[in-house]
């Protein structure tokens, strides 16, 4: 749901499956606190990051606006 959300606002992503990149576990929990899926990471134009977990609207869509 959270890439079809992008999608539908033409904004470009990178999916890492972790069952695929296992490797990638650790860096997910460490962005976010848990490993419960999707984590989204949002880069803002000064760097700065916003993490949403699960599909949260709510967060998500004020982050890529």
């Amino acid at each position: 749901m959270v890439e079809r959300y992008l999608d539908s606002k033409s904004l470009s992503y990178e999916v890492v499956n972790l069952e695929q990149h296992p490797e990638r576990q650790a860096e997910a929990l460490q962005i976010s606190g848990s490993l419960t899926v999707p984590i989204t990471v949002v880069t803002q134009q000064d760097d700065s990051r916003q993490v949403v977990v699960g599909y949260n609207l709510t967060q998500l869509a004020p982050a890529v606006a």
